[in-house]
């Protein structure tokens, strides 16, 4: 009998820690296609041209123009894809864009410049002390204005539902 208490107790606790799991599933419609409008604050989900979902969005923290160089703070503008889902993230979970393309990098060699990368759309970021039961945004609300070095941020929960939804070579645009 005592034997099965314990079992039962170790069982109730996976099944509460499956309940709070990052990750998600997405039964919905394939989303084919990421738009983003930075001067709107919105990325949509697109599934065929049509709006699956939208997000309210944080961005680089000087957001005019498309992103040129390293350190510049600008979230890029054109057209790239998803190339890693990153569940690791340091931003609870991450979508790496393929930023920096040729056009991009021979750009800023021209200028004698580097491109800059590590572009993704990504949570909140880890917070130092941790805080049970709660991640670092609940709202869009919560969000501070544009604060990224050139990610696209939103809430961590949005995230976890962007993910299940994204395969990798997925294309976003990026508008301006």
């Amino acid at each position: 009998m005592h034997i099965f208490r314990i079992l039962l107790v170790v069982l109730a606790g996976l099944v509460l820690t499956a309940c709070d799991s990052k990750f998600q599933t997405y039964n919905g419609p394939t989303v084919n296609m990421i738009e983003v409008h930075k001067s709107e604050r919105k990325m949509y989900m697109l599934h065929d041209g049509q709006v699956v979902k939208t997000y309210d969005i944080n961005l680089g923290g000087n957001p005019i123009g498309h992103k040129q160089f390293e350190g510049d703070m600008k979230t890029p503008e054109g057209v790239y894809y998803i190339s890693t889902k990153n569940p690791k993230s340091s931003f609870h979970l991450s979508l790496q864009i393929s930023y920096p393309n040729a056009a991009d990098r021979a750009y800023a060699a021209a200028q004698g410049k580097q491109p800059g990368g590590d572009i993704f759309i990504h949570g909140g970021p880890r917070t130092k002390t941790p805080q049970p039961k709660r991640r670092f945004w609940q709202t869009a609300k919560e969000k501070p204005s544009d604060w990224t070095a050139g990610c696209i941020a939103v809430t961590d929960r949005e995230i976890e539902e962007i993910y299940a939804m994204i395969s990798t070579r997925t294309p976003i645009r990026i508008l301006p």
